[in-house]
């Protein structure tokens, strides 16, 4: 009887163990889509900036874009560069959740078209 008891406790441990492995995993997979589909967010606002052919001013501007049902918050700095011809692009894609969290930086160089 105290056998059936021990492996019992032994399978139990070996089910909560992978119970949380299980868990954990499930968490993983999410935040990695998340920033997979942060980094889509923060590219096409790069790509909209260049295809623009505007010369962007400095400043800041922010707005919402929506990835797979998801809406992102996203933060985009126009900074001045020593090279007049050249303006540098930060953009931030914050976590839905937890805005104060950032899911993805790109930064990048815009060139004035002559």
């Amino acid at each position: 009887m105290i056998e059936v008891l021990v492996a019992l406790a032994i399978v139990a441990v070996a089910l909560a163990a992978a119970s949380r492995a299980a868990a954990l995993s499930s968490t993983s997979a999410h935040e990695i889509k998340l920033r997979i589909l942060a980094g889509f967010v923060a590219e096409n606002r790069m790509g909209e900036l260049a295809a623009r052919r505007a010369w962007p001013g400095v400043g800041m501007s922010e707005g919402m874009e929506q990835q797979a049902g998801i809406e992102f918050r996203w933060r985009a700095e126009v900074l001045s560069t020593p090279h007049p011809n050249l303006r540098r692009v930060e953009i931030r894609v914050l976590d839905p959740v937890d805005p104060a969290r950032e899911l993805r930086r790109l930064v990048g160089v815009l060139a004035k078209e002559s």
